[in-house]
């Protein structure tokens, strides 16, 4: 009967989370902290449930994560992320390693915090979260080179703060030097990129050789390889989390069996992880030690925020524009170091401290629990408002629109849809005068909440939504020309306008 009980109540969790999607979609805020509310009831504060076991949370939360890790590698596209890789990798970085120091000189002066303690929350903090940043980001309509930034970065940050905190959380050693630290960051990133580039080809080999009797078995599959990848890299010492999130990446690109249906199985699968991570980490809290908490983790949230995460960025734009990588304009600066979303990956790297007993681990926690919910509050519905502010996001850009059709599949064929702004040249211009490509056409147009199937004459009026079916070596051709058309009309060809990002 209890086990009965326990069903019903996690049922019930589930069932309470997803609707409350909704409501945070809505709002702009990440459902984490929604998820995080429902952990806090059901705690010790609550309903009662007990449960505080490091340990086991640190273990969970790591497995969490590479699922949700796995699922951003497979729902990320390396066409949209491709350029922007380099310079996502010099955050995860480089932008790291300042965000590390600057947390921790500031948290060490101002909070009279010893060295290790400092050290340690400004790891732990210095990793951006993927499931808040994919959920906010993937609503703005902002550049694939500037939004491939920031989904790239949370990929692979995850990776060097692991190994910098599990390095500093071991009070047998001493805290050690930057040196060591490099080194051993690299070792462990390029054993695990090579785990990667290992297992990746051979899963995608495999996927699309087994005749597998049921469809339902290929996202099974397909996850489970990803995570071969991550254990492999941990059996090797090298950074899981990087491996399952390339694997993922390499999966998630390549044309596969059912990989629509793959795709929106591995978004379930980490929508469930996210729901039980965060419920267990609100009831891994104590309200009761949340009070004094507050002030250190304002500070130390307020540096983050408003120091450490604008001169890591500014630290990266430097060094990408000086080996000739990338120019980050001041605008798209500000805006990422805005968008730097903290979520359940720096809860969880809390927990390894606390896991291995450091004096003053469960301090980090709570003090990293106040930062997530205080700051995650402020940033996440604010986003869009700074976009526009800045003068990043960037409108009726063609956008995926995932549909599980087996002619498109076949035809290696993708489907998306363009909003016409209310400023687009796109107004007025008739469907053949767009001259697409003759692989791809505008199938539908959404118009006043009515859909109809237009002929190469009808006329495209501002606010229409298009449905454009190209195929996969056509798209860049219709995304420029679409982009052409809306700044300067049909004769965009004339005025030397060739609808470049």
């Amino acid at each position: 009967m209890q086990l009965d009980i326990w069903l019903l109540l996690g049922a019930a969790v589930v069932i309470v989370a997803i609707t409350s999607v909704k409501v945070a979609h809505s709002s702009g805020l990440p459902a984490l902290l929604i998820f995080l509310g429902f952990g806090l009831l059901l705690g010790e504060s609550g309903l009662g449930i007990e449960f505080e076991d490091p340990e086991l949370a640190q273990q969970l939360g790591l497995w969490a994560l590479a699922l949700i890790l796995a699922e951003g590698g497979l729902t990320t596209s390396w066409r949209h992320v491709r350029k922007s890789v380099p310079t996502a990798l010099a955050m995860a970085t480089l932008g790291v390693g300042v965000s590390v120091m600057v947390v921790a000189v500031a948290v060490q002066t101002l909070l009279g915090a010893d060295w290790r303690t400092a050290l340690i929350l400004g790891a732990v903090l210095a990793s951006t979260d993927a499931a808040a940043v994919f959920s906010v980001l993937r609503r703005l309509p902002l550049p694939a080179r500037l939004a491939g930034m920031l989904e790239a970065e949370s990929g692979f940050n995850d990776a060097p703060t692991v190994i910098v905190v599990v390095l500093l959380s071991n009070m047998a050693t001493p805290i050690p030097g930057l040196g060591q630290v490099v080194l051993e960051t690299f070792l462990e990133l390029v054993i695990g990129t090579a785990v990667a580039l290992a297992i990746g080809p051979i899963s995608v080999w495999t996927v699309r050789r087994i005749a597998l009797p049921i469809s339902g078995l290929y996202p099974l599959a397909v996850l489970a390889l990803t995570f071969v990848a991550y254990t492999g890299a941990v059996m090797l010492h090298g950074s899981g989390f990087l491996a399952v999130y390339l694997v993922g990446l390499i999966l998630g690109n390549a044309r596969l069996p059912h990989h629509r249906s793959t795709k929106g199985f591995a978004e379930g699968a980490a929508w469930l992880a996210q729901i039980g991570l965060f419920v267990m980490l609100g009831m891994l809290a104590s309200p009761a030690d949340m009070p004094a908490a507050i002030v250190p983790g304002l500070i130390a949230g307020s540096v983050l925020v408003l120091v450490a995460r604008p001169l890591s960025i500014l630290a990266t734009a430097l060094f990408v524009r000086l080996a000739r990588i990338d120019h980050i304009r001041w605008r798209e600066q500000l805006f990422l170091s805005w968008a730097g979303l903290r979520g359940a990956v720096p809860i969880v790297l809390a927990t390894i401290p606390w896991a291995a007993n450091v004096p003053g681990s469960k301090g980090i926690f709570n003090e990293v629990l106040v930062i997530v919910i205080v700051f995650t509050f402020v940033q996440g519905p604010t986003l869009p408002f700074v976009a526009r502010l800045l003068g990043v996001a960037v409108d009726g850009e063609a956008r995926d629109l995932e549909v599980e059709s087996s002619p498109l599949e076949e035809l290696n064929a993708d489907l998306l849809q363009v909003k016409v702004p209310k400023d687009s040249l796109l107004h007025g211009v008739e469907i053949y005068e767009l001259r697409l490509p003759s692989d791809a056409a505008v199938t539908l147009i959404v118009r006043d909440g009515k859909s109809y199937v237009p002929d190469p004459s009808a006329r495209i009026r501002a606010e229409d939504l298009l449905l454009v079916v190209t195929t996969a070596a056509c798209r860049p051709q219709v995304e420029r020309r679409l982009r052409a058309v809306s700044r300067r009309g049909k004769l965009a060809g004339w005025h030397g306008e060739r609808g470049m990002e």
